[in-house]
């Protein structure tokens, strides 16, 4: 309801991009890629780089950024139609990942059991079958 302006200084011609364009288009989506980072950084905890070594502290980051990559597309294939279909990593694994389950394996299957008690039971079938449609998930045979 009230005027909210914004200004953006740049270097471009109104004939190359005109201001509706440019804020939303391209500072906008600067903007989210700023809150992508930080979401890796407190997230997945990327920001932890206290190891001695440089090379304990680069596999930190490359398991932080092979969990980002793993999220995103658990979030673009598994979690639409949910009401985590634009949750944060954080809220993903605490919510989703971090929960107690019983595992039986089997030749042919793998068998989860949650609790009859558990909040999100829907939510987990749902995701579960986004991810039978696509066919890397899918078991051989």
């Amino acid at each position: 309801g009230k005027a909210n302006p914004r200004f953006v200084v740049t270097n471009l011609s109104t004939r190359d991009a005109d201001a509706q364009h440019l804020y939303e288009d391209l500072y906008c989506a600067r903007g989210e890629m700023e809150n992508r980072i930080k979401e890796q950084q407190l997230g997945l905890f990327a920001d932890r780089t206290s190891s001695a070594t440089l090379r304990a502290n680069q596999l930190r980051l490359y398991f932080s950024s092979f969990a980002y990559v793993l999220l995103h597309g658990l979030r673009r294939l598994g979690l639409t139609g949910t009401a985590f279909a634009k949750a944060q990593s954080t809220t993903i694994r605490l919510k989703l990942l971090k929960i107690g389950a019983r595992l039986h394996l089997t030749v042919r299957k793998v068998w989860l059991s949650f609790s009859e008690a558990s909040p999100y039971a829907s939510d987990i079938a749902q995701i579960l079958a986004n991810l039978k449609q696509h066919p890397a998930w899918l078991p051989p045979g």
